[in-house]
């Protein structure tokens, strides 16, 4: 990642008011310390941190551009869901700075998006530094302080073209969001075209990913996976973007777009992909475990 942050000695303990000349902001909101800073390298470019790991980069002036690989990786799976330029209806599970939202705003006018961000003091922060004005275009979403399984319970059935889930809980992703139960309830949700794409991470032995594909599937059949081949090997820590539906997922235009970024990605798919779940049972909310934390030095900035 090529942000550059200030010295953390630059860095004040709160910053009220006008945010207009760009100054680090350092604030304690619900679940931890968050951080905004500056890009010194890219006008109108923002890195959120919570607790020192980065969760959320915004180009307030650009917001289709996108600095995260695995947001790059969200950010495909919504532009080949639908028609180009087609409004959606969305349901993002996890907030943080609205890079995705932002972006769905400026490719697909008019969609509606419904977050449901559990730090109602991170929502704040955001929606003080980062407003919705400075640089998004089209309605902003409707932006819920409220966890993400309760929220998703409180959806009308057959409502989203897309779900987006992103939560993480400190450095891992609550078990509440990994069983069967969780997963049937995104199904609800989505419409019978509709695509589900998460956010996980997992490491050697991929236990947590094999887990997932095998719970995922009990619901929505079509599933793919696309993540750097050195986390699908298990040879390091990383994200994997999982996407599934009822029906066929666009795997060959996932697969040119993973191909050409910048780091590129590898799409397994079909049989492949359950094939990594062989022998897996699904995980039950019984039975659901976080996801494993990263190593030491995994996330810096």
């Amino acid at each position: 990642m090529t942000f550059q942050p200030p010295s953390p000695d630059a860095l004040p303990n709160d910053h009220t008011g006008d945010h207009a000349d760009d100054r680090p902001v350092v604030r304690e909101v619900d679940l931890g310390t968050a951080r905004l800073l500056p890009d010194v390298d890219r006008p109108g470019g923002w890195l959120l941190t919570m607790d020192d790991t980065p969760q959320s980069y915004v180009d307030l002036t650009d917001p289709q551009y996108l600095e995260f690989e695995y947001v790059q990786r969200l950010a495909h799976v919504a532009d080949l869901c639908a028609d180009e330029g087609a409004p959606l209806d969305v349901v993002h599970l996890g907030g943080g700075a609205l890079t995705l939202p932002r972006y769905l705003a400026a490719t697909r006018p008019g969609s509606r998006q419904q977050v449901a961000e559990l730090d109602a003091g991170l929502i704040a922060l955001v929606r003080e530094v980062l407003p919705w004005g400075r640089g998004a275009e089209g309605p902003e979403p409707a932006v819920h302080a409220a966890d993400a399984r309760a929220f998703l319970a409180s959806c009308p059935p057959d409502s989203a073209d897309l779900l987006v889930a992103d939560v993480f809980g400190g450095h891992t992703i609550p078990a509440a969001l990994t069983s069967v139960e969780f997963a049937g309830m995104v199904a609800r949700v989505l419409r019978a075209d509709g695509v589900y794409a998460a956010n996980l991470a997992d490491g050697a032995p991929l236990d947590f990913l094999r887990g997932q594909i095998a719970t995922v599937r009990t619901v929505l059949p079509e599933l793919a996976l696309i993540a750097e081949p050195s986390v699908l090997r298990g040879r390091r820590y990383g994200n994997v973007v999982l996407v599934a539906s009822s029906r066929p997922l666009p795997v060959a235009g996932l697969t040119r777009r993973a191909a050409g970024d910048p780091f590129p990605a590898r799409v397994v798919a079909g049989e492949e992909a359950a094939a990594l779940a062989a022998r897996v049972r699904p995980v039950t909310d019984a039975t659901a475990v976080p996801s494993p934390p990263p190593p030491d030095g995994a996330f810096s900035v």
